[in-house]
């Protein structure tokens, strides 16, 4: 399952992971090589980040570690106890809780715990069980709540799928509604409405938060394209539906408006495609993220009904993958493509985008076309897995031309990716179906692993997942 080292990159860690399943009890009582905790329970570090990690190995253990941030350096203290295969994280609006989510070993053994983590404590304050696994929750905007979109749970007399409130401050599930295969969720602004998304749908589930806790029905409304996320307006009068289309299974990707007030669609869909060298028209969006009015929006082209189109070849960049995915710059003020030509990146789904500093926006991927040359690598091999850097500047960011994409050579998934506010750094977790998820320290200035600061974690060992800055 996990191959024992990352080749090609010099200043990697090498990892071999044995995989031991440990009851939670276990995992509270064990120590973690040789890290205690200070006294008073806390690491002491002013700028943290969490770092889940989804394996017991040794006396390394499953939990949430804890980083120096402004320094990269690995806390002197066992990791946080939250279930024994914590993944994904999101940390609350008002920055005092982590929710993490730990799936267990589906479908042998399986968990669903939903964590809350203390983050003054540096300790779980709650865990709630979940009727199935998840990938989406949101927060509300004053830090009270959760929402949790789970697919698979059983409701009685219709098809699986619920989206389940829990209170932050009791720990404890308060209400759900029923939408079939809800699988991710946006939510506004004020945190009046989410919009609930589910697989092979081309209807949005729009969900006044008070209906989860009563269980009243849903608003259904249709005429989308595989829809998966949504941006909303600053007044939460509109929401920029992002349609995934051939991708998901559908047509095309777009970008639809949804009038909230009236649950309406306005105008027509606006397809998020460019045409390649060989004008051939390339749609793609799973993923967005907006600055300003400009909106990116990373997803691999496919043919309705058919697999990957755009072939790498259509990009200045050489690579033994055939298909790769593109990134769309879109400007919402006009409900516009800005880039006429595609923006070539890696290709796989892509679920992971941040910008950070220096303009650098990194964007990942799972399932992604891995090139992992021989052992030992032949001088030049080229390694290539899910991580693309676009320089979103108009000027060069030190040898980094602008428009230019970098794949760095690393492989495996990305499953997190988070930029460190203070510093020209964005830390990357890469290779979780590879060597087992590493974190990479990534310099803004160059887009390549600052060899230096990822010595100082050579210590952080072990499978992670994902990772949040919670001091800034």
């Amino acid at each position: 399952m996990i191959i024992p080292h990352e080749v090609g990159v010099p200043g990697l860690k090498k990892v071999l992971i044995l995989l031991l399943f440990l009851p939670p009890a276990s995992l509270i009582l064990l120590s973690c090589g040789g890290y205690s905790s200070p006294s008073g329970g806390g690491s002491g570090i002013k700028y943290r980040a969490f770092i889940s990690n989804n394996v017991s190995a040794g006396t390394g253990l499953a939990g949430v570690y804890i980083v120096d941030a402004a320094n990269d350096v690995r806390g002197s203290i066992s990791p946080i106890s939250a279930g024994t295969t914590p993944g994904m994280m999101v940390l609350t609006p008002n920055r005092t809780q982590t929710l993490v989510f730990s799936p267990g070993i589906d479908p042998l053994f399986p968990e669903n715990q939903f964590t809350i983590i203390s983050n003054a404590g540096e300790a779980a304050a709650g865990q709630v069980p979940l009727p199935g696994s998840t990938e989406s929750f949101v927060v509300s905007p004053d830090s009270s709540a959760a929402y949790v979109a789970v697919p698979t749970a059983k409701v009685t007399g219709q098809s699986p799928g619920i989206v389940e409130a829990i209170s932050l401050g009791s720990g404890a599930a308060t209400g759900q509604v029923d939408v079939p295969s809800a699988h991710y969720l946006s939510i506004d602004n004020s945190g009046n409405r989410i919009l609930a998304f589910s697989d092979n749908s081309d209807s949005v589930a729009v969900i006044t938060p008070s209906n989860i806790v009563t269980g009243n029905a849903v608003t259904s409304v249709g005429g989308f394209d595989r829809p998966v996320a949504a941006f909303f307006s600053s007044d939460d009068g509109t929401a920029y539906v992002l349609n995934c289309g051939a991708e998901c299974g559908g047509q095309q990707s777009s970008i639809q408006q949804l009038d909230l007030t009236h649950n309406t669609l306005i105008g027509t869909a606006v397809p998020v495609c460019t045409v390649d060298n060989t004008l051939k028209t390339q749609c793609a969006g799973s993923v967005f993220l907006v600055s300003g009015s400009t909106m990116y929006i990373a997803g691999t082209p496919y043919s309705a009904g058919g697999g990957p189109s755009l072939l790498c070849s259509t990009g200045t960049t050489t690579t033994q993958a055939t298909y790769c995915g593109q990134l769309t710059i879109f400007d919402l003020s006009k409900m516009s493509v800005t880039n006429s030509t595609p923006i070539v990146i890696t290709d796989g789904y892509h679920n992971r985008i941040a910008l950070g500093a220096n303009g650098q926006l990194f964007i990942g991927a799972h399932t992604c076309t891995e090139i992992v040359p021989p052992v030992p690598p032949p001088t030049g091999a080229e390694v290539r897995g899910c991580l693309s850097i676009y320089n979103t500047q108009s000027v060069p960011v030190g040898n980094i031309q602008p428009g230019v994409v970098t794949i760095p050579p690393a492989t495996g998934d990305v499953t997190g990716i988070q930029p460190i506010a203070t510093r020209d750094v964005v830390y990357v977790v890469q290779g979780h179906n590879v060597q087992g998820g590493t974190l990479y320290v990534y310099d803004t200035k160059t887009d390549a692993v600052d060899a230096v600061e990822e010595q100082k974690l050579s210590n952080l060992i072990g499978d992670f997942v994902d990772i949040k800055t919670i001091d800034f």
